[in-house]
């Protein structure tokens, strides 16, 4: 996997890659933000691993920009700071995972091959759900009857290639609230609830349902229509 890390810390840069590349990734390392952002931009990657306080451009600023190309790699987080609002920063930007320092390398390692599985696991491209159309590599929603985009938050789309990966399976809260707000959050489970509440708004009319099973979980599938 090709791999893109942006720290400025050259210790620690070099030590990353070193054992992702005793894992068999090939290994970009950038320690400036802004000549990292223009590499992306042109180059892209499987994933990066972007710290947050770096020259030349903050790592949220490149992960925004990462996602407003709708470039769809995963983003690993880095930092010092373990602040909830720092992660929540980070997340909300549009990573897909975050790790305070100091951290195990083994813990880096697993992250990293948890994301791959992950983007393993996607067969399809384009899926078809009801009146959906899901376009996975820009990340962008449709219903095909109205030709229209369903304008989706970066959370709220999360949920949903989450609950259509496991599309006819009960997916857990616990499950939802690691994959949106990242493995350890403190996150309250009404917090979960709200996000289903807002993407059902969005999917009514759609053929596509969320069901709940009280103490299981959701699951994502199209709707039943008795005749």
């Amino acid at each position: 996997m090709r791999i893109v890390l942006v720290e400025d810390n050259v210790m620690l840069s070099s030590g990353v890659r070193k054992a992702l590349e005793d894992e068999g990734h090939s290994v970009e390392t950038f320690t400036n933000g802004e000549i990292a952002d223009r590499y992306l931009a042109s180059e892209g990657a499987d994933l990066a691993i972007i710290d947050i306080n770096l020259p030349g451009k903050d790592g949220i600023s490149i992960t925004e920009a990462i996602r407003n190309r709708h470039q769809a790699f995963p983003v690993i987080m880095l930092t010092a700071c373990g602040d909830t609002q720092d992660r929540v920063n980070g997340l909300d930007a549009g990573a897909d995972d975050y790790l305070v320092k100091p951290f195990a390398m083994a813990e880096l390692e697993a992250r990293v091959r948890a994301l791959s599985r992950r983007r393993g696991d996607i067969a399809h491209q384009e899926e078809s759900l009801g009146l959906l159309n899901f376009q996975r590599t820009a990340r962008r929603l449709f219903n095909t009857e109205t030709k229209q985009e369903i304008d989706l938050s970066r959370r709220e789309l999360v949920l949903f290639e989450t609950l259509l990966d496991r599309q006819g399976q009960f997916v857990s809260k616990s499950f939802l609230a690691d994959t949106l707000y990242g493995v350890g959050a403190d996150v309250e489970m009404n917090a979960i609830e709200l996000q289903v509440s807002r993407l059902r708004r969005h999917l009514k009319g759609t053929q596509a349902a969320i069901r709940t099973a009280r103490g299981i979980g959701y699951m994502l599938d199209e709707e039943k229509h008795s005749l």
